[in-house]
């Protein structure tokens, strides 16, 4: 009887240790794809501030164009390799988009540029590129999420306080900013 006893403690031992694998395994999967997520949004974010920089040279063709633009583009550019955080993303998305719908504004108000090919080719890229970015976006925060939930949901809580896994925070774009740039381009 006692041998039986035993027998069933070392099984229930062996279930509740496949358990906690499982369980570990899952956040480091989960883990895994957020930082996927994020290298694949600053990858979108390094192309659209390459295609900002196209734009601005074709732009300066036309229009009085300052320094610091290209400068604040070429450092934006280089940051983005040592983001690891969802708010640094975040910082830089606002800035290359506030960037970018000034250069729409200064396209828009020249009507031979806007009608230039090179200028309507790039923007249909960029328009590509904010559907990239909007698509990586929600597969990351859609990760978090379930990540999020098991973190603060029970068993997985456990194995979360136990291997100190704590929540990640959500890419949270402004609306404003989200939005696509209203141009003839996208519409």
């Amino acid at each position: 009887m006692l041998q039986i006893i035993f027998g069933l403690i070392g099984i229930l031992l062996i279930c509740i240790i496949l358990v906690f694998i499982y369980i570990y395994n899952k956040f480091q999967r989960l883990k895994n794809g957020s930082e996927a997520g994020l290298s694949q949004i600053k990858v979108a974010l390094k192309k659209r501030l390459d295609m900002i920089s196209q734009l601005v040279e074709i732009v300066k063709s036309y229009a009085k164009f300052e320094r610091q633009v290209m400068e604040n583009i070429t450092r934006l550019r280089s940051s983005i390799g040592e983001i690891n955080k969802p708010q640094d993303i975040n910082k830089v998305n606002n800035e290359s988009k506030r960037i970018l719908n000034n250069l729409i504004a200064i396209v828009e108000s020249y009507p031979n540029l806007k009608a230039s090919e090179n200028v309507k080719d790039l923007m249909k890229a960029i328009t590509d590129v904010e559907d990239e970015i909007a698509r990586q976006r929600y597969t990351y925060n859609n990760i978090v999420q379930d990540y999020n939930t098991r973190v603060s949901s029970i068993p997985s809580n456990l194995v979360a306080k136990i291997c100190s896994f704590k929540k990640i925070d959500y890419l949270e774009f402004e609306d404003e900013v989200n939005k696509k740039p209203d141009t003839a381009w996208n519409k």
